[in-house]
């Protein structure tokens, strides 16, 4: 059997029963909005690594949804276009290109250099038809740099009618090679135990030492990115 390389316990492991839970002890979150209001969402920190480690990917004519921050930050002078996508009943002042997702013939083909697809995916419920969208908006080597959450809370916000997966690095891994094939995806998974508990309990990044949640341990995923180019 596969160890995967996991992480091991370190010291003694107390036995059952005398487990200290501290301030996790209770049945609610120490937040409720991914660790918003204590500082940054923990998952961002995974999420924006993930982007920094592809910035090059961010150049020519770009789209994201929305809104273009990551744009902006990853691509700067690479990027000579810069389009948002929400949803036709959105209220956002700021989308350039209003379309669902799901609607493959909805956007217009060989558009995109690249695509910016963070935490998006979830609230689709046809992925499928997303993926195929996605791809037949991107130009002949085009890019789509997306991330999906693992293990998560749902957004109180939006509420559960909104959310529809979480998704292991396996699942990603299938979904993106149906569309782009298996040479044209590369697919990191981020996380780890103490990871998913505070992002879980709504700890901010900065509440946890970083080396820490460097580790990854592929038995608790919190997000998994994804690299897809179009051949």
């Amino acid at each position: 059997m596969a160890s995967f390389n996991l992480p091991q316990p370190e010291g003694t492991v107390p036995a059952p029963g005398t487990v200290d839970f501290g301030d996790l002890g209770e049945v609610t979150p120490l937040s409720r909005a991914f660790g918003g209001d204590r500082g940054t969402p923990l998952d961002r920190y995974y999420i924006e690594s993930f982007l920094q480690r592809h910035a090059g990917d961010v150049r020519g004519r770009v789209a994201e949804i929305g809104d273009n921050v990551y744009t902006q930050r990853f691509g700067r002078e690479r990027v000579n276009h810069s389009d948002i996508i929400d949803s036709p009943e959105s209220a956002n002042p700021h989308a350039t290109i209003r379309i669902d997702l799901q609607n493959e013939e909805a956007i217009d083909a060989f558009c995109f250099d690249c695509m910016i697809v963070t935490q998006t995916l979830h609230m689709i419920y046809d992925v499928r038809a997303a993926l195929a969208a996605i791809h037949r908006a991107l130009a002949p080597g085009g890019v789509v740099l997306a991330t999906v959450p693992g293990i998560t809370s749902i957004d109180s916000h939006d509420g559960p009618e909104k959310w529809f997966w979480a998704m292991t690095q396996t699942a990603a891994r299938r979904l993106f090679e149906e569309r782009f094939g298996p040479a044209g995806v590369e697919v990191e998974q981020f996380g780890n135990v103490l990871a998913a508990t505070a992002f879980l309990q709504g700890l901010a990044f900065e509440e946890i030492d970083r080396a820490s949640l460097d580790v990854v341990d592929p038995l608790y995923p919190v997000i998994t990115g994804i690299r897809a180019t179009k051949s």
